[in-house]
């Protein structure tokens, strides 16, 4: 029962280690610095792996943010072993498999002073194995994960388009938002997938 259920029971106990550290941050934005506790429209995530808040407190959310990005990756990689498994496709199901086990070190390494270049990494890795699965799911008769995966993508790419125009006033909200998506995707094709769903997609062959 566990087993089957690890991914959701990961993915709650992660929502739930993040939420202990929205609601003991100390305040600050990188708008007003005299702002009291965590604003979801106006901090990063981020925000709560400092060892001083942004209004230059000490920051106690740090540890049980440090603990929920460390679950949360684990997760993930349970979730993409598990795609590995349903998708025939034997290079994407490699993919799939080893990018979302390597991806929990570059997502743990997002809390460390490598923050950007880990974000840049594992955000790659991440929507990498996510678009692969969308392809094939593209190919069923899976139409409401159809939707869901087109959606969430979508969020996403508007979430870099915004960090590229620098658009400080979206971003933060569109963090939550593209968690919130990618999530609700990741419990949808984790319980609602199964092996015989994909089992009409013929492998590749190669041409001799």
């Amino acid at each position: 029962m566990i087993r089957k259920y690890s991914v959701l029971i990961g993915i709650v106990l992660s929502l739930i280690l993040i939420l202990v550290a929205i609601l003991i941050y100390p305040g600050g934005t990188m708008f007003n610095e005299y702002a009291i506790g965590f604003d979801w429209t106006k901090n990063f995530m981020s925000n709560l792996f400092g060892t001083r808040a942004l209004n230059g407190s000490e920051n106690p959310s740090r540890i049980w943010a440090y603990s929920g990005m460390i679950l949360l990756p684990l997760t993930y990689a349970i979730f993409f072993v598990n795609m590995s498994k349903k998708i025939p496709e034997k290079n994407a199901a490699y993919i799939l498999k080893y990018g979302g086990i390597a991806n929990i070190l570059f997502t743990f390494l997002t809390v460390t002073y490598l923050h950007d270049i880990m974000l840049i990494i594992s955000t790659s890795i991440f929507w990498t194995c996510i678009i692969v699965i969308m392809v094939f799911i593209l190919k069923t008769k899976l139409h409401l994960l159809k939707f869901l995966c087109i959606i969430t993508v979508l969020v996403f790419y508007y979430g870099v388009y915004l960090w590229g125009t620098s658009n400080w006033a979206l971003l933060p909200i569109m963090q939550k938002v593209n968690f919130a998506s990618s999530t609700l995707l990741i419990l949808g094709l984790e319980y609602f997938t199964k092996k015989e769903d994909f089992a009409h997609i013929k492998p590749k062959t190669r041409k001799h």
